[in-house]
């Protein structure tokens, strides 16, 4: 199936995303994970004006990737400089080792 630009864009509307890896804190098990990063999806993010989406993903070795998706790349680093703000957030990445983190910003580009 041929895909237009057009199908692209309305698929992939969005315009930068943050991308962050860790691993969980010793004795966080990935249910407490999890009912976390529901509970920002739904009493933080959801709210934000320019945010797409949200992913979780794990990878190898225990390693899980925090994936924001927003209209701008300037817009994904405002609502990320929101996250010591918010109680919800904060609740969420207390669950993370602090030493694992590596968090960057993309810009899309095409």
């Amino acid at each position: 199936m041929l895909v237009s630009n057009a199908m692209k864009e309305q698929a992939l509307g969005f315009g930068g995303l943050e991308f962050a890896t860790f691993r969980l804190r010793e004795g966080i098990g990935e249910d407490a994970l999890l009912a976390a990063c529901d509970k920002v999806d739904r009493e933080f993010l959801q709210t934000e004006t320019g945010i797409f989406g949200h992913l979780l993903l794990k990878g190898a070795d225990g390693v899980y990737a925090d994936v924001t998706f927003a209209d701008t790349q300037a817009r994904a680093q405002q609502v990320c400089a929101k996250w010591l703000e918010q109680a919800v957030a904060l609740e969420y990445i207390a669950l993370f080792d602090e030493q694992s983190v590596n968090m960057t910003f993309w810009e899309r580009l095409r």
